[in-house]
């Protein structure tokens, strides 16, 4: 008797789960499925819980009880992906803020930039750095729907040497240790510990600082900062550990070495030639450009916003924005889409688009490289990056034809992210 209690115990259970299942049925006039294939036309799309379950031509009769939004004429697409974000800053922090604000303020400032993230189409994002725990914070409170915002690819803390960029610098030396956050390595051994600090606190991927950066306040170029040994501990170790290495670089030099170690993303990229680009290739490195990262600088200059060394590096690199991205498209490199927003204002990502096409690609790649191409890198290709059966309910509406003019991505009228509809 026990037995068969629980048997129609558990059974009521599992009437109760599919009870309460919610379908959700979109109209829409046209429907995007895969960057690489062609549109489709007036489209029903039905989605269960959290996954899409049909698409299906025409307007099919919605079942009893669905939720219905209807699109109209608008073009059903799937949710964009920027592998590059920083939800936890804003523009335009002056660095010194390092030493006066809490940790904590990060989650105020990225559960407002995680909504305005997602209101732009953006409905998976790898944040790109962040303090110890604030982005781990946004990932489980965004999963959880407690804060409206995209899925959450989270680094934590970059990896970085001591006095590079990515290390507190700018202040004293008793300030400095006070505000390490202690991800600062020397030689292959404790680097690869680093990596496993990483992985122990919650990182999805290892962030690194592989050169020289324009905003930080050290004044040493923008050439390589790892030794090609530390560069192939980091990678070993994190692969070791099922993490990819997403590596901040602009110089060649700098470039070439992460991607001989095998570091799995390079991030701007912005000296890379055609050497380099080879190398990139034959390894397998994808390119993230982050072109609109140099707009919002670019707008910034002269303004009393950056310090003098800062403004120094600008002036280095604004010349040389986009090139890699015209060679990389000819060498046959994979050419990934993030914006490194939070160095211009969050929600302008779109602005990516136009600029990875003003440099060479063609609308529809552009469009696979914040749909498809992302969801590869990220390996999460099975889950996000089309719209099919089985795949996270991540869409998004725009007026007009993004494979035509991806200018429409800029201004998105409507989104769901696992299958739910932001507001």
């Amino acid at each position: 008797m026990r037995k068969l209690g629980l048997v129609a115990a558990a059974t009521l259970t599992l009437l109760g789960t599919t009870a309460y299942a919610k379908t959700t049925i979109v109209y829409a006039g046209r429907v995007i499925t895969d960057a690489s294939k062609p549109a489709q036309g007036p489209s029903t799309v039905t989605i269960t819980d959290d996954r899409i379950t049909s698409i299906a031509p025409g307007r099919t009769e919605a079942p009893a009880g669905a939720e219905i939004v209807d699109l109209g004429d608008k073009t059903l697409l799937p949710g964009l992906i920027d592998l590059h974000v920083h939800l936890t800053g804003d523009p335009g922090d002056d660095y010194r803020a390092a030493a006066v604000d809490p940790n904590e303020w990060g989650v105020v400032v990225g559960a407002k930039n995680a909504g305005i993230t997602l209101r732009a189409g953006f409905t998976t994002v790898r944040e790109a750095g962040s303090a110890q725990y604030t982005a781990y914070s946004l990932r489980r409170g965004t999963a959880n729907g407690f804060i409206e915002g995209p899925r959450i690819v989270a680094a934590g803390p970059s990896l970085s040497i001591i006095g590079g960029h990515g290390d507190v610098t700018g202040f004293r030396e008793d300030i400095h240790a006070v505000l390490d956050e202690g991800y600062t390595c020397t030689g292959a051994v404790e680097c690869a510990e680093k990596v496993r600090k990483a992985s122990r606190a919650g990182a999805d991927v290892i962030k690194i600082t592989a050169t020289g950066g324009v905003l930080s306040q050290q004044a040493r170029g923008l050439e390589g900062h790892f030794t090609s040994p530390e560069l192939q501990s980091i990678a070993d170790t994190a692969h070791s550990l099922g993490l990819k290495v997403m590596a901040h670089a602009h110089g060649a030099g700098g470039i070439t070495s992460s991607a001989a170690a095998g570091i799995d993303s390079i991030e701007h990229g912005t000296f890379a030639d055609d050497a380099t680009l080879k190398v990139m290739k034959a390894k397998g490195t994808y390119l993230v450009p982050t072109l609109m990262a140099f707009e919002g600088i670019r707008e910034r200059l002269g303004k009393g916003i950056y310090t003098p060394t800062v403004e120094n590096k600008v002036r280095m690199t604004l010349g040389d924005v986009g090139k890699a991205v015209t060679r990389a498209k000819a060498l046959g490199v994979p050419i990934a889409f993030g914006t490194d927003a939070g160095v211009f204002e969050h929600g302008r990502n779109g602005g990516e688009f136009a600029l990875l096409v003003k440099y060479g690609l063609t609308p529809r790649e552009a469009l696979a490289s914040a749909t498809t191409v992302a969801a590869t890198l990220l390996s999460m290709d099975k889950e996000i990056g089309r719209i099919a059966p089985g795949m996270s309910a991540d869409m998004i509406a725009v007026t007009g034809d993004p494979l035509t003019d991806v200018t429409v991505l800029e201004k998105v009228d409507w989104v769901m992210a696992r299958g739910r509809i932001a507001h």
